[in-house]
């Protein structure tokens, strides 16, 4: 008899360039749509994933950046994701919220969801 046993591994992801809800959606949309993955939580900054195998975790990856959302895996340990810092620029935003040298007040855009 053959049988295998497929090992599921909780990884977090540390993911640059999101700054917004709109982020955290195109990321799960993009994390959803890889197979042999389970979406647990998404925030900016991070994801929280169930991968079956190294090669989901990859195409995770593969997704993210296609997605511009460069991302790295930071762990099998879910707790880490709370420890993940918020990073702005790049992603749909493109860091578009950001004071203007000089200027008190003064805000920048640059284009993307929130510009």
């Amino acid at each position: 008899m053959n049988t295998t046993t497929e090992t599921i591994k909780t990884i977090t992801l540390a993911i640059d360039g999101m700054s917004c809800g709109h982020c955290v959606q195109a990321v799960t949309k993009a994390l959803s749509a890889v197979p042999g993955l389970k979406v647990h939580s998404v925030v900016v900054g991070s994801a929280v994933i169930e991968a079956s195998d190294s090669l989901a975790t990859s195409k995770a990856v593969a997704a993210l950046d296609e997605a511009g959302y460069p991302a790295k895996t930071l762990g099998v340990d879910a707790a880490t994701a709370a420890s993940v810092p918020t990073k702005s620029g790049g992603g749909c935003c493109g860091g578009a919220m950001n004071a203007m040298p000089g200027g008190v007040g003064v805000v920048k855009a640059s284009g993307g969801c929130c510009g």
